[in-house]
């Protein structure tokens, strides 16, 4: 008898394996036992320093973000990425002895605002800049001055720290990247840190290195025009910016002398652009990332010149490397500027002709290519593409505030107010720039404003034998503890963001979702109601939003990913979005149509079930079709007058912008005078409203009244700048994809 049960044993044992073997290759559902384990943690990837054109120090930024005391919000990862290019100031100086470390010591006599020369360094390269305001080039300032502060900063505060970019892409504005081949290698985990600085300007000795990241700069960057090839006193990079299977010194726009394109606007310029991708592909294929920051902010793509970007170039990088070019920011940063994202309508002038940015405005905080539903981002679901929802701060500066007033009619910190939660799986080891960097590829993340909500279980399942088989309250508890636990589902049939179902047709899929909305405060320096929702009965403090409702969103996948040589590949967003916001002007390529909300979920529909918690289910029935399905919410329910329409999609946030055009229009003006289209009053008043010019920081007592830097209007205070985005909250997920046999397949998603 005991031979026998032995026997069964091994003989499930191989099964198993046989069947654990086969899923690692097969586009089937995850089963169990098959993840390695991870939780969501928070990051953001586009910022800025003194190293391009931010107001404050690498540490000082570091220190804003991670921070869990002065600075309470404390992102888990931080990527510090400011434009490529050149800039002529030592960002690795600091402003105060609280930034000090033993190898970086405070110098009174010197800021981040004092420049290289000035500081005693001389930039490599090709001269650019002249006297004390000689610039370095990025690839230099990265190779021997960033990284370094990094690695050291990563092992002192045991903080997952990489360097990256946002940069200038040729053709087209700009693009969140980075290679992290060399970057915090193992040994630093073991390593001893100098206790007091190394040689004049080379203070710390980095165990790794960003020398790829350098060369990527130096070669595919549309502002660094260094030709020297990374040669010059201390280096000998002889850059060489040949990609394996192009033209390189063949093509007529090749620069002999730089070893790279010269080609940086237009059609051309795009192509350079797609070279770097290409480049990424061939030599850092896991250790990479592009992806297209505030992609609407310069209006459609211009062949003559360098603007934004249209759903072809999104399609022509993800064609050439889908796991390095794998999304779009989307929910772009500075928002809290007098333009939210600094869009706005009428922003260049092309052929003078005025351009709007792509949808003229953002519309609650998020580009039209995210916000609009069956816009260009379901139109690259809908073929079934890896290409995901971020958000990033794109801090530079508080505006009118300095850098440590809670206030801003700029920016907000990383991590502040907008966030990316992304499932990284590092099991028991330290986060690392390689299991983030796996993490944001996967596409199990999801995007929050306003800490809206900080915890998000999103699971499908599949279900043969009606709701006796696999009931929604089945799939309901493996939500509840997968958002409990901050993690993920590991079941076999089912998946959750970034990943498929394969089902044969007439499987019922069980749709179940558990979200947070935070009990404490969020990070708002504002404690009076929301003058948003003010105008609809509803009071509730701008620092204590409650999440309103849930959207459950569906699109069919109805191809392949399109090649160029197929119809409605490319197509331009309309111009004047905001004077005819109607999908029946937008080009078929940019488009799906089959995307709809199928279920809205509030406090009527939903179960509270304590601590924040709330769950709600759906049944898909009898699906035929391949599809997908995504989430969105808000803390505005809809009809709010200026922000929500009547579904409750948000509206253009013109309404709440205090400009009326950019100053980038030539004249300067349009003719409106700024504030015209200031639409919500704030009328609150309070005991502890700071006067412009009074400091307001951390530890202080929330403001009770609108602040004093709102504009005036006839006499009014009006929404606008940093109390309008605190108003208006919302949260994106990226989509969980249903695979139906011998419906469209759905390639490259596991």
């Amino acid at each position: 008898m005991e031979i026998e049960f032995r026997k069964r044993q091994l003989v499930l044992a191989v099964i198993a394996a046989i069947g654990t073997a086969a899923l690692a290759t097969a586009p089937v559902a995850v089963t169990a036992g098959a993840k390695v384990p991870g939780q969501y943690v928070t990051g953001d990837f586009h910022n800025h320093t003194t190293c391009s054109d931010g107001s404050i120090s690498m540490q000082k930024l570091v220190k804003k973000a991670t921070d869990t005391v002065d600075t309470p919000w404390g992102l888990d990862w931080f990527v510090q990425a400011g434009h490529g290019g050149n800039g002529n100031r030592n960002c690795t100086l600091i402003e105060d002895a609280t930034l000090e470390t033993p190898v970086y010591p405070f110098n009174s006599a010197l800021s981040p605002q004092t420049t290289w020369i000035n500081s005693g360094v001389t930039p490599a390269g090709d001269v650019s800049g002249s006297g004390a305001n000689r610039n370095m080039w990025r690839w230099q300032s990265i190779q021997q001055f960033q990284y370094p502060v990094i690695e050291y900063l990563n092992a002192f505060k045991d903080l997952p720290l990489f360097i990256g970019i946002e940069t200038v892409g040729p053709g087209h504005e700009h693009i969140s990247m980075s290679v992290i081949t060399g970057q915090i290698p193992a040994q630093l985990n073991a390593a001893t840190l100098p206790a007091a600085p190394g040689p004049a300007n080379l203070p710390y000795t980095a165990l790794g290195n960003a020398t790829a990241l350098s060369q990527w700069e130096y070669c595919f960057d549309r502002n660094d025009g260094d030709t020297s090839r990374g040669v010059g006193t201390p280096f000998n990079n002889s850059f060489d910016c040949s990609v394996p299977g192009s033209l390189n010194a063949a093509d007529p726009n090749w620069n002999a002398t730089a070893f790279k394109l010269s080609n940086n606007s237009g059609n051309n310029g795009h192509q350079k652009s797609l070279e770097g991708v290409k480049w990424m592909a061939q030599f850092h294929p896991n250790g990479s990332y592009y992806v297209p920051a505030h992609l609407e902010r310069a209006g459609p793509f211009n062949p003559n010149g360098s603007n934004g970007f249209n759903v072809e170039h999104l399609r022509d990088f993800n064609n050439q490397a889908p796991a390095i070019a794998f999304g779009m920011e989307t929910q772009p940063g500075h928002g809290a500027s007098n333009a939210r994202g600094e869009y706005t309508v009428r922003r260049n002038n092309i052929g003078g002709v005025n351009i709007d940015s792509v949808g003229g405005t953002t519309w609650g905080g998020t580009g039209v290519y995210g916000a609009q539903i069956g816009g260009v981002w379901d139109a690259l679901l809908g073929e079934g593409r890896n290409f995901w929802f971020f958000a990033s701060s794109d801090w530079h500066n508080r505006g009118s505030f300095g850098p440590d007033d809670r206030r801003s009619t700029q920016d907000f910190y990383p991590g502040e107010y907008q966030r990316d939660f992304v499932l990284v799986r590092n099991g028991s080891d330290k986060l690392n720039p390689q299991t983030i960097v796996d993490g944001l590829r996967s596409g199990n993340s999801f995007a929050a404003s306003g800490q809206l909500i900080d915890r998000l279980g999103f699971i499908a399942c599949t279900s043969y034998k009606g709701p006796a088989f696999r009931s929604n309250a089945s799939v309901e508890a493996l939500a509840v503890a997968a958002a409990q636990s901050n993690t993920d589902i590991d079941k076999s049939g089912c998946a959750t963001m970034g990943e498929k179902l394969v089902v044969r047709p007439g499987a019922e899929i069980v749709v179940s979702i558990v979200v947070r909305d935070p009990s404490s405060n969020n990070f708002s320096p504002y404690s009076f109601a929301n003058p948003s929702l003010a105008q609809v009965g509803i009071e509730q403090p701008m620092n204590a939003p409650v999440l309103d409702h849930v959207d459950l969103i569906r699109g069919m996948v109805t191809s392949l990913p399109k090649q160029a040589t197929d119809p409605d590949y490319a197509g331009a967003w309309p111009n004047a979005w905001i004077n005819n916001p109607d999908l029946n002007t937008v080009p078929a390529a940019a488009k799906n149509t089959t995307t709809a909300v199928i279920r809205t979920f509030n406090g009527a529909t939903w179960t509270d079930i304590g601590a924040g918690f709330s769950k709600m289910s759906y049944r898909i029935p009898a699906v035929t079709a391949s599809q997908y399905i995504r989430l969105r919410g808000s803390n505005l329910p809809a009809s709010v007058p200026f922000e929500t329409d009547a579904n409750g999609s948000p509206l253009a946030d013109l309404f709440t912008n205090a400009t009326s055009v950019s100053p980038s229009v030539p004249g300067g003006s349009d003719g409106v005078p700024a504030n015209a289209n200031l639409s919500i009053p704030c009328t609150a008043t309070g005991s502890n409203v700071p006067a412009n010019g009074a400091t307001y920081t951390a530890g202080s007592t929330p403001i009770d009244g609108c602040p004093a830097h709102l504009p005036v209007v006839n006499g009014q205070r009006m929404v606008a700048f940093d109390v309008a985005a605190w108003a208006d909250l919302w949260f994106y997920s990226n989509p969980i994809y249903v695979q139906v046999n011998g419906s469209t397949q759905i390639a490259g998603i596991q």
